[in-house]
């Protein structure tokens, strides 16, 4: 039996037996304070023992079929052209004795039926296959009311600001949980925590642990002394010794034998200003500007360290028509993220997405990352019933440098469209009136130096939110993505499909 069974069932037993305890103790349910470090919190937790222990719980199935989302090629039935279910089932208990000392673990176990990706997770973007697991243990110690300092040590969530460079997948079957230590510190007027961390890794049949070749340090703070919006600062810093796809792998050497170094050091500075709710009579606004800096060896330019200069844009705005019965919103929203504008030079300008949270920011479909990315976006939602929200949204896509790679939706971990068996060029002169078309088909060359249009494609995607009660909610969606003029430059250029419906329930 291995260490992951043994840890697995020993929290699971904790649980059952502290739950039917505390029920024998004090069988009154009552709402409670949620888990902080919880990714999605239950729409309602079990309180047992005057508060000494929390339950709480979620089981969310899912049913998704996916249609040329990688190849955008109809002639060919890659393993992704598919349909099947995901599981998610979480169980949680936190243990709080006293207001200055929380315990908190949280098992999770997920799996993907019906599926022909195969069943690594992550390989071939399979979010199943990986049986019951510690997702979350931690200790926190200390209380903000009384003392401004709390501190967190343990396997943990980290979310800040709206997850587009730290945070949890909220629709990824896996999500995503740090082994970290956090400082916190409040008072009246600011925040601010510090962290040192590792992400978790996702193995079937063995114990999750952390990856000890990814470091990641952060100091990210809050005020809102402008009583109007939200203004947050952040310092993040990775030192990541393993592989990307566009990234040298660890191990890898120089020509003269000597160890290359990390395959990334990069730190990330920025600035997010969100707008307060009901502080601007139905208008609200977001921003976010980061910039990097630092240096990366890649998979192709091997010869030296490359100098890492970056930025990405998030700029939203929006109203909602309060006096009007379907709380109509309309939005628009403009991202976007450098991308490396020569292949063959000593820099990048490739922004390094860090651990993000993509799925709700750059199309549902998720096939965009925020690098090497232009994204405009009109947002329309409706609340047709108190419980029940419809919203359609409409992207366009541009990749800022064609010259660099299209990166998949999940955090630069996967590219789309890095060469092409063949590329068509074609030209056209004119001499005394006559005009001469010619086409010449390039082989097996990389895209990047040929030159194709930037303009990716269009998408839309409209879902339907069904709250039926506290806790059990069902969500419905479909997205379409219409292939533009890069994918057609570059070899195959169908459209993409991507359709779901999914049920969670929770306390």
């Amino acid at each position: 039996m291995t260490t992951k069974h043994i840890l697995s069932g020993g929290i699971t037993l904790l649980l059952a037996t502290s739950a039917f305890a505390a029920t024998a103790a004090d069988s009154t349910k009552k709402p409670a304070a949620k888990p902080e470090q919880k990714a999605e919190p239950a729409s309602e937790t079990l309180t047992f023992a005057n508060g000494l222990l929390t339950l709480d719980f979620e089981e969310r199935l899912r049913w998704e079929f996916r249609d040329n989302n990688k190849d955008f090629d109809k002639s060919v039935n890659d393993p992704r052209d598919d349909g099947w279910i995901l599981s998610r089932f979480r169980l949680g208990l936190m243990v709080k004795p006293t207001d200055w000392l929380k315990v908190y673990a949280q098992t999770q176990d997920t799996r993907e039926w019906f599926s022909s990706r195969g069943n690594v997770p992550g390989v071939n973007g399979v979010e199943g296959g990986d049986s019951f697991d510690l997702r979350q243990a931690y200790v926190e110690l200390g209380n903000v009311k009384q003392f401004p300092l709390t501190l967190t040590v343990g396997r943990q969530v980290l979310d800040y600001g709206d997850r587009r460079l730290v945070g949890d997948s909220r629709w990824g079957n896996f999500g995503l949980t740090f082994d970290a230590v956090k400082l916190h510190y409040e008072n009246r007027r600011f925040w601010v925590d510090a962290f040192v961390a590792r992400p978790v890794q996702f193995r079937n049949g063995t114990f999750d642990d952390s990856d000890s070749a990814d470091n990641f340090f952060g100091i990210y703070g809050g005020t809102d002394i402008l009583g109007f919006q939200t203004t947050e600062l952040y310092f993040l810093y990775r030192d990541k010794a393993d592989a990307q796809p566009d990234l040298s792998p660890a191990n890898a050497k120089n020509p003269d034998g000597t160890y290359r170094g990390p395959a990334q050091r990069i730190a990330t500075v920025g600035t997010r200003w969100k707008s307060k709710k009901d502080a601007l009579h139905g208008f609200d606004y977001s921003a976010e500007l980061a910039c990097q800096f630092g240096d990366l060896w890649t998979s192709d330019r091997s010869t030296k360290r490359l100098n890492h200069h970056a930025f990405a844009l998030a700029l939203t705005g929006g109203y909602t028509w309060e006096n009007l019965a379907w709380k109509p919103r309309l939005g628009l929203e403009y991202d976007y993220a450098s991308g490396d504008k020569n292949s063959k030079d000593g820099s990048s300008q490739s922004f390094q997405n860090l651990f993000p949270s993509n799925h709700q920011q750059y199309g549902f479909i998720d096939i965009f990352d925020w690098r090497n990315l232009h994204d405009a976006r009109v947002s329309f939602s409706a609340k047709l019933h108190k419980n029940l929200e419809l919203t359609l949204d409409y992207h366009a896509f541009w990749l800022a440098e064609s010259t660099d790679y299209w990166y998949g939706g999940n955090s630069g971990n996967s590219t789309l469209r890095t060469t092409t068996p063949s590329t068509t060029k074609t030209t056209s002169t004119t001499s005394k009136g006559v005009t001469t078309v010619k086409k010449v088909t390039t082989p097996g060359k990389d895209v990047r130096t040929i030159g194709a249009s930037n303009f990716a494609g269009h998408e839309i995607d409209l879902t339907a939110n069904w709250k039926v009660n506290k806790h059990l909610s069902f969500l419905v969606g479909y997205s379409h993505f219409f292939a533009g003029a890069y994918l057609r430059q570059t070899g195959s250029a169908s459209d993409a499909n991507f359709g779901y419906v999914q049920a969670t329930l929770s306390f």
